[in-house]
């Protein structure tokens, strides 16, 4: 796809995908594809779910309440299997992020080029549609949850016992306190970073062999090959993420 008419290179291709539509500069620089696709994804989930719940029947279900319940049956026996606390924000928190996570990472289903040439077309000269390929909003959603990790470990066990976890932990002696705090602080502050960059990485690399595809083929043809490997390259990720004990 060129963006004047002009034929691309591989590199000149490759790099026009991997651009973002931005406003700003340096650090405050946004990612405004990133941030709409992200804002219209939530919506439609927060949408489609609330739906369902309101039509929701005692019968036989639909086929979207039927998928819906066992999106919501799957995470819901996740949780209780690993969060053994009570808690009300836990399961719809997981629901939110899992069913989020989806829709971003559903995107590869589109062509690659389907989008952007409807953009340039309205004269947007970049277009990213997959919002879990740009790290900002992989590590804007990890950072969420750890805020919300450190409020409910504050609340659940005090912020006395909260510092003494970090201080006491693994070598519980008074001498080893600095030692433990380091421990601890950098085992806290690299959970949210790895989950965030491993997303990231997924959805990255997948992206680019979505790019390296649709550099080989017209706009039109792309979805031949994109679906297939989108649809492994999707089912990897989860298999992945539910393979892991942790």
């Amino acid at each position: 796809m060129a963006s004047t008419g002009e034929t691309l290179t591989s590199q000149e291709y490759i790099a026009h995908h991997l651009h973002h539509l931005q406003v700003g500069s340096g650090f405050w620089t946004v990612n405004i594809d990133s941030m709409v696709f992200s804002v219209v994804l939530g919506t439609l989930f927060i949408w489609l779910f609330r739906k369902v719940a309101v039509q929701a029947t005692s019968g036989v279900p639909g086929k979207l309440q039927c998928f819906v319940e066992m999106v919501f049956g799957f995470v819901d026996d996740t949780v209780k299997g690993i969060f053994h606390g009570k808690n009300g924000l836990i399961a719809p928190l997981a629901l939110t992020i899992f069913v989020w996570i989806f829709l971003m990472n559903l995107m590869d289903l589109l062509p690659i080029d389907y989008l952007p040439h409807l953009a340039q077309i309205s004269n947007i000269p970049y277009l990213r549609v997959v919002p879990s390929a740009d790290v900002n909003i992989t590590l804007s959603m990890s950072f969420g949850v750890f805020f919300l990790i450190l409020f409910y470990s504050i609340k659940m066990k005090g912020l006395g016992g909260f510092i003494k976890e970090l201080t006491f932990q693994p070598f519980n002696h008074w001498a080893l306190v600095p030692v433990n705090l380091l421990l601890e602080t950098v085992t806290l502050i690299s959970k949210p970073i790895s989950l965030g960059l491993r997303l990231f990485g997924n959805m990255y690399a997948g992206e680019m062999i979505f790019i390296l595809i649709a550099a080989m083929l017209p706009w039109w043809s792309q979805w031949f090959l994109n679906v297939p490997w989108a649809i492994f390259h999707i089912l990897i990720v989860y298999l992945s993420m539910a393979s892991e004990e942790h």
